[in-house]
Formats: structure tokens, sequence, C-alpha cells
């Protein structure tokens, strides 16, 4: 149904005729059950067809590319409950519920497009409102973004230092998580959008790439876990951290506790860095090498005291990739320090 398709220009045409209408996707035995009446057709499904057999009273039914019937009357179970008031819209809403797909109600009187699935109205916008709101939240987002690269670039610098308390932690945790809470709000105004939200969607790919990933590496690098254990709690904590509510995602406390820092002054409790954010920024070093380097020194700062020829203790680290490993932790650490200080 999103612009550019051929069932939305059916639609926009049939609001623009003024006649309304009521349009079933998709046909099944219950379906078949509450229709009343009609014809049958079983012809390719076109724009101008929908438009024309909508003039007519009654629904319309669609599946798989074909319009199956027309000007059928719909009979839907009257126990079912319905808190719309019109007619059409009541008849919508009640099959909805009761074939468990998408109905479309048109409005003649109102000019509203409504969809009716799983108990849930939604009224369809036109493209100029939806890219209104996209644009208004693309900018946010990028606000939203250059705060995240700040405090991301602070976090990277004590950590070199070994300066990081909780807040920093939590602080870039909640950056991380508001910016995806945007993203994701923007991908639904990109599916409603279809092709008019090619461009956005390149803009919202350039912005968010990153972020998921971004995401994991700092709570794996800060989530105290009990060994063997690891995997399970940063998917609890990813899981937590997607619940906390608007008011929750903005108290660093609350963010702290997710992560699983508790107690007293927590947010200036100090913490060191397992290493895995710092590792993924070397160039060509498989996760699974960053694993076993972690597992082996146990923490970015010793990370960062290791020679090459004690890199090539671990298993998979040869020379060149030691090599590769030292020198890239050396250039990170230099330049989060310049970042911060000059």
């Amino acid at each position: 149904m999103a612009p550019g398709t051929p069932l939305r220009d059916g639609l926009e045409r049939i609001l623009r005729g003024q006649t309304g209408g009521l349009i079933v996707l998709g046909y099944n035995r219950v379906v078949e059950e509450v229709c009343s009446g009609g014809f049958e057709l079983d012809v390719d499904f076109s724009a101008t067809r929908l438009r024309e057999l909508a003039k007519m009273d009654g629904a319309i039914v669609v599946s798989d590319q074909k319009i199956v019937r027309a000007a059928v009357h719909l009979v839907p179970d009257p126990a079912i409950p319905t808190d719309e008031s019109g007619t059409r819209h009541r008849t919508a809403q009640r099959v909805a519920r009761q074939t468990g797909l998408p109905i479309i109600a048109i409005s003649k009187s109102m000019r509203i497009i409504a969809l009716y699935l799983d108990g849930i109205r939604y009224v369809l916008e036109e493209s100029a409102a939806i890219l209104s709101k996209a644009n208004q939240a693309l900018a946010t987002l990028e606000r939203y973004k250059h705060r995240l690269d700040e405090v991301s670039g602070t976090l990277s610098a004590l950590e070199i230092e070994d300066l990081v308390t909780v807040r920093d932690v939590a602080a870039v945790a909640q950056r991380l998580e508001m910016v995806r809470r945007i993203s994701d709000e923007i991908k639904g105004y990109v599916v409603e959008l279809g092709t008019d939200g090619r461009l956005l969607s390149l803009q919202l790919d350039e912005l968010v790439a990153g972020v998921d990933s971004e995401r994991e590496l700092v709570i794996r690098d800060y989530l105290p876990a009990p060994a063997g254990r690891r995997q399970r709690r940063l998917i609890e904590a990813l899981h937590d951290l997607d619940k906390l509510s608007g008011n929750e995602l903005l108290d660093l406390a609350v963010v702290a506790q997710v992560l699983g820092h508790n107690g007293t002054d927590m947010l200036e409790t100090p913490v060191s860095p397992r290493g895995f954010r710092l590792l993924a920024k070397v160039p060509r070093l498989p996760a699974t090498v960053v694993d076993r380097l972690v597992n082996h020194f146990g923490g970015l700062q010793k990370l960062l005291a290791a020679s090459i020829d004690d890199l090539q203790a671990v298993g998979g680290v040869g020379e060149s990739r030691a090599r590769s490993v030292r020198e890239g932790l050396s250039r990170l650490a230099e330049s989060s320090i310049l970042e911060r200080y000059v």
C-alpha cells in the first residue's frame, strides 16, 4: 500500500472519485463464509479496475494480484466487538478480526484510507505529510548521532587512560539506544513512503551504520557476567535496554542497572573494558581472533601493554596479525588522545 504501488494508486483513485470503498486483501474459507452476493471475477489486478468496481455498492476481494470478487456484501459475526460507528468501518473492523486478513475502508465523507489488521486501525497519510515527519525525525537523528560520536570518542580516550566510570559507559549506551529508536521510527516512514523513500533510506543507512554492533560491543565490554554466561547475559541486557521507557532511558542510573551495575554512587564507580570495542576497530581482524585476544589477556590495559611476542602467544595470531593488532591499537590510542585534548 506504499506510494508507487498499483494498490495504492487504486486506493487514491477511489479517494479522488469520492465513492468510498471496502477492500479485503486475501481470500480463504472464512472470507468466503462472510461474503454474500456479488459476482466472481478472477481477473488480473489493476488500479483502474479497482476504481471502476468501487463505483458499485459492496466490497471487493483482492488476492494474489487478482480481483477475485466484487460487489459482495460482507456479513461478519455481529458478536465481534467494534468501537467504530460508521457502517463501512464497523464492518471492516469486524471482518479483519474474524478473518485475520487486512481490510481497507475508504471513507467518502472523511476522505481517509483506513487499514484494519490484528485489532489495529491505521490511517494512511499522503506522501507529503509522511515525508515532512520523516525529515524532522532525520534532523533529530543527525543531532543525536553527532552527540553519540562525541561521547563515544570521549569513552575511547578514557579507555586508553583507564579512567572510565560507569557514568561514561551509561552515557554511551543511552545515546546508542536513542539513535536506534529514532532510526526504527524512520524505517517505518521509509516503508510507508515506498518508492518515495529511497533517498531517505540511503541517508538513514549512512547515519546509523555500525550503531547496532557498537551497542553490543559496549555491553560486552562492561557487562559484569560470570564465566560461561556472557552471551546469554548480553542478550538479556539488550532486551532489557530495549524495554526501557522514554523516561527511564533518560536516567543514567537506570541504564547502568540494565548494564549490570548496582550499588550506592554506582555512576562514579571505576570500570575497565575488556577490549572488544577497540579491537573491533582494528582493520581486518576476525571476530574469532578478537574473542581469543580478550579471553587471553582479560582486559584492554593488558592488551595495550602486550608486545608482538605476547600477542603471538594467542592461538590464530601469527607474526603479521600480531604486528597489525599492535600497530592498530597504537594508532587508535594516539588518535583518541589527540581528539580529546587537541
